[in-house]
């Protein structure tokens, strides 16, 4: 029995060397916002020619450095938005591996009120949203992932075999998250999902929203894949009848695994973009992009890498290091 126990005691100690050598080899703990400090991503500009509709669409391709297939997520940008915004996004994300393609939709881009007189762009944005311009951003992604896979694919080209679209993540912000709903599992009335992508393996909604008056069970309720949801105690937008109800309405709604909601704190509908909107009250938080940013990569890393020490931040105490004691997080 003493030899057992002596036997025991060795191999603690060994384990406790050999761990304690793994973190002195710089083994570090899981940090999803790691990484973008001192990276500056390659971007390159490209249009996407969709002949069936005789439509171009512009997207804004943020590269990772290493040169092996990464997975690719897509962004949606807001009413009145452009490729060129929310860009920590793209650039963190790419310095964290991924090929980042952000999609610019023309006829609810900033084409629709950058030359129009100061007292008119509020006009022109209200009738872009409108029920034309949903689906022709729904109807953008399909063209964007199929142009995607021609590139991937094209010999010389510049993103010849640089993307891994087995892996591919979808987001947007506002009208860009409605667009991103639709085409990760959202169901419309009498439960069909025609804009559904099946390519799509995962996704992320910033300022989600649920039709006033519908049954957010039957929009929500069979998305099958990973979402992450994220909004704001004070993100109402200017144009449009979403209201904090409508956003805190989709979680509860989706079925159970693999899904998450953070509602940040005096977050307003701008928190998810580069800069203050016309209208804000609240001064911003830096510590919200901090969330967005480690939240978000986490969520990327364990949904589209099955990275499990990111699961297992995502799913643990993780969050709770960068969240501030108002910030509500729930998962399921």
């Amino acid at each position: 029995m003493v030899r057992n126990f002596a036997f025991r005691l060795c191999a603690v100690a060994v384990l406790s060397v050999l761990i304690s050598g793994s973190l002195s080899a710089g083994v570090a703990p899981y940090d999803p916002l790691r990484g973008s400090e001192s990276f500056k991503p390659a971007t390159v500009d490209l249009v996407v020619r969709d002949d069936a509709r005789h439509r171009d669409i512009p997207v804004l391709v943020y590269l990772p450095a290493a040169k092996e297939p990464a997975p690719v997520v897509l962004f949606s940008h807001g009413l009145g938005g452009n490729r060129q915004g929310s860009a920590f996004l793209g650039n963190h994300w790419a310095a964290r591996g991924y090929v980042v393609v952000f999609v610019q939709h023309p006829g609810s881009d900033d084409g629709v009120w950058k030359n129009e007189q100061p007292a008119r762009r509020m006009a022109a944005l209200r009738n872009a949203a409108n029920p034309e311009n949903f689906m022709l951003r729904v109807k953008d992604i399909p063209a964007v992932l199929d142009q995607l896979d021609r590139w991937n694919r094209e010999k010389g080209g510049q993103l010849a075999g640089r993307m891994n679209l087995a892996k591919i993540g979808m987001s947007g912000h506002s009208f860009g998250a409605v667009t991103t709903q639709a085409v990760s599992g959202q169901t419309l009335a009498g439960g069909a999902a025609p804009f559904t992508d099946r390519r799509i393996t995962s996704a992320m909604a910033f300022s989600p929203s649920s039709r006033k008056g519908g049954d957010p069970k039957q929009s929500f309720g069979a998305v099958k894949i990973p979402w992450m949801l994220m909004t704001g105690t004070k993100d109402v937008a200017a144009i449009g009848d979403a209201d904090l109800e409508s956003r805190l309405a989709v979680f509860p709604a989706l079925p159970a695994g693999g899904k998450y909601e953070v509602v940040l704190f005096n977050a307003e509908h701008s928190a998810f973009t580069d800069r203050a909107l016309p209208g804000d009250r609240e001064p911003r938080n830096p510590n919200h992009h901090k969330v967005i940013l480690a939240l978000g990569t986490a969520f990327w890393d364990a949904t589209l890498r099955g990275d499990a020490a990111a699961k297992a931040w995502l799913d643990g105490d993780g969050p709770r290091t960068v969240l501030e004691p108002k910030d509500a997080w729930q998962r399921k």
